[in-house]
């Protein structure tokens, strides 16, 4: 397996995934399917570019097949800078328990732990994710909130957890 950044080169491969992620795990994300159909290749090629001490988006891959994905946003301005958030954490069903997962967010915490100024990087996870949750807590994301009804997927509401890992705890 191999994991690093996602560069515009990635693009249909990452929205070949995405939108396999919103399509079966409708629990698990806020967006839907047709929230990411709009998205011309062009588009997401220009936001899978890394920015330095920025956003930037990891992937796992097994040859040429991406089979995981995750996100990072920095917040931008001055009273927000110090923190950020990952998203759209996903492996195909397939490939899980084989460490993907485990793999993207480790690379994705070594890079963040060099960014100079942030402080903290959180995430939210549905309670109904147990695999994902065990993950995160494993990796020294504290639960600071609980968010009743995050989602709606049809008739069914879904709760989320939100997670923080200190990367510098102020003085």
């Amino acid at each position: 397996m191999d994991v690093r950044l996602l560069t515009e080169h990635d693009a249909d491969g990452f929205i070949r995934l995405r939108l396999e992620a919103l399509s079966r795990e409708p629990r698990a994300f806020a967006r839907e399917p047709a929230d990411a159909l709009p998205w011309p290749p062009d588009t997401v090629a220009s936001r899978l570019r890394a920015v330095p001490e920025g956003n930037f988006v990891v992937g796992a891959f097994e040859g040429p097949r991406m089979i995981g994905q995750a996100g990072f946003f920095r917040h931008e301005g001055g009273k927000l800078r110090h923190k950020g958030m990952i998203w759209g954490v996903y492996v195909t069903a397939d490939v899980r328990g084989r460490g993907a997962a485990r793999a993207m967010l480790t690379l994705m915490l070594s890079r963040l732990r060099d960014y100079r100024d942030l402080e903290q990087v959180s995430l939210g996870v549905a309670t109904s994710q147990a695999a994902a949750r065990r993950l995160y807590i494993a990796l020294g994301f504290e639960l600071f909130g609980l968010e009743k009804h995050a989602l709606k997927v049809g008739d069914t509401y879904v709760d989320e957890e939100l997670r923080v890992l200190w990367l510098r705890k102020s003085a």
